[in-house]
């Protein structure tokens, strides 16, 4: 459970997008660009990110020319973006790889443990005692239990696509811009669909060579990559699904690194650390049948019959 929903963070973060995107919009003015804010916190998003990239975009294409300069603009920003990040995601992928992997190794153990965590009537004592093997697990072969993968990435990419949303949304320059006819102010389907299919194939070769167990684990997630793209690419401006059309791209570049290069030498390092220090086994059968073993009952003490007190007096009796 806490590996779907760590899973799920990344999605989680990409569904805030919507709120700020809306907040930023204000009226229309004449020429069709949006009224840019004047106060509050998306007044400072857009003074601080949306107004650069604005004047970096408008410098980019003015430079190229041409009718579709102002997209060129944004798939050299989104490159930029994209080649800046992709050593930061490629080390993540590293420790998320050697995590799995790892994990992995441990798989016999952690089904022994999720089975006796399926025991009915257990004690407050027998689930402190399940939950710290659980602990052992990990602090003694090295695992994090938060494993490798993080939202950094993602969290630097949310004020990059906010700000290109806002550098064609506020810009007259940019208000009518078009990227080879398809209007980058506008919602476009072409934009969306292809930044969909590339989120697809990013999907499907980050499946190849994993486990048949991840994968069924894997599988929801994936999906949701594509769902979400095609759902923001098609609700926000052609700008921003242009930008996630050059990202994904991108993905795909990287996820084939990923698959075919970084996983492969994380799996080699694996091996080789497994060999020097063999994974620690902490749970054992014996020992969760020793934890869950019922407590002895103990037998009420008997209380003596009349016939037996009646023979005890007669013997202090005759002693007397």
């Amino acid at each position: 459970m806490k590996k779907i929903k760590k899973r799920l963070l990344p999605v989680s973060l990409l569904a805030l997008l919507p709120l700020f995107l809306t907040a930023c919009a204000s009226q229309t003015s004449k020429n069709g660009s949006l009224k840019a804010p004047t106060s509050g916190p998306y007044y400072w998003i857009y003074e601080w990110i949306g107004l650069p990239l604005q004047h970096i975009t408008v410098n980019i294409a003015h430079a190229i020319g041409g009718a579709s300069g102002a997209g060129w603009a944004i798939v050299i920003i989104t490159l930029v973006v994209r080649v800046i990040l992709m050593p930061l995601m490629l080390n993540q992928q590293h420790k998320a790889t050697l995590q799995q992997e790892k994990m992995h190794r441990l798989q016999p153990q952690m089904q022994l443990l999720q089975k006796a965590m399926k025991t009915p009537g257990m004690t407050p004592d027998q689930q402190l005692a399940l939950s710290g093997l659980q602990r052992e697990i990990y602090s003694k072969n090295n695992v994090s239990m938060t494993g490798g993968m993080g939202c950094l990435p993602l969290l630097i990419q949310m004020p990059i696509m906010i700000g290109i949303y806002q550098a064609v949304a506020y810009s007259n320059a940019l208000a009518k811009s078009t990227f080879f006819g398809i209007s980058l102010s506008s919602q476009s389907m072409v934009l969306a669909i292809i930044a969909t299919v590339f989120a697809l194939i990013q999907s499907y070769v980050a499946m190849i060579g994993i486990p048949e167990e991840q994968k069924k684990t894997m599988q929801a997630t994936m999906l949701m990559n594509p769902i979400m793209t095609f759902f923001f690419s098609i609700s926000f401006s052609g700008a921003l699904a242009l930008y996630w059309a050059v990202g994904n791209l991108v993905m795909v570049i990287q996820q084939l690194i990923t698959t075919f290069i970084v996983q492969p030498r994380a799996k080699k390092r694996v091996s080789k650390e497994l060999e020097d220090s063999p994974i620690v086994e902490v749970v054992t059968q014996a020992k969760l049948d020793q934890i869950l073993k019922p407590a002895p009952e103990q037998k009420p003490t008997s209380q003596p019959k009349s016939g037996d007190l009646r023979k005890r007096n007669q013997g202090k009796q005759k002693r007397k």
